[in-house]
């Protein structure tokens, strides 16, 4: 009787075996499969990067290049007298102004008193609203606040 038992038993667990191994036989070819696409996706993002990267420098060199086209001398100048005059012709509000610019009202009275300078990127924009008048100002003010 015992030697059927062991039988028995010996069969059963080489059936389970025989199971196991066809099942995963199958998982380790789809490992092997997403392995081999892990790695092709891996290396095309690291070509991505390296294009966005070069694209990035291209941008980089030729952005200087667009701010001076917009200036015939490229040069902008501040003056902190210039901007309170200009506004006070404008008929604006330090706020406004603020608004207009993106800063705060501290920082309007702060440029027109010489307390501090605007950065490279604020001074364009004051040289763009040098190149408005009264209706536009007005024109964008109204389209701020709709």
């Amino acid at each position: 009787m015992a030697n059927i038992a062991a039988l028995l038993k010996q069969e059963i667990s080489r059936l389970v075996r025989k199971e196991l191994r066809s099942e995963t036989e199958a998982l380790k070819k789809a490992n092997a499969r997403y392995r081999a696409e892990i790695a092709e996706l891996k290396r095309r993002v690291g070509t991505l990067e390296q294009q966005f990267k070069a694209l990035e420098r291209q941008n980089h060199k030729q952005a200087p290049n667009a701010v001076q086209a917009n200036e015939p001398d490229g040069n902008l100048r501040f003056r902190a007298d210039g901007l309170k005059k200009h506004r006070e012709r404008l008929g604006l509000s330090a706020a406004a102004l603020g608004s207009i610019l993106g800063t705060s009202l501290q920082t309007i009275y702060n440029w027109e008193t010489g307390k501090t300078r605007p950065s490279k990127e604020q001074v364009a924009k004051i040289a763009v609203l040098r190149k408005m008048g009264k209706r536009e100002v007005q024109a964008r003010l109204q389209a701020m606040q709709a």
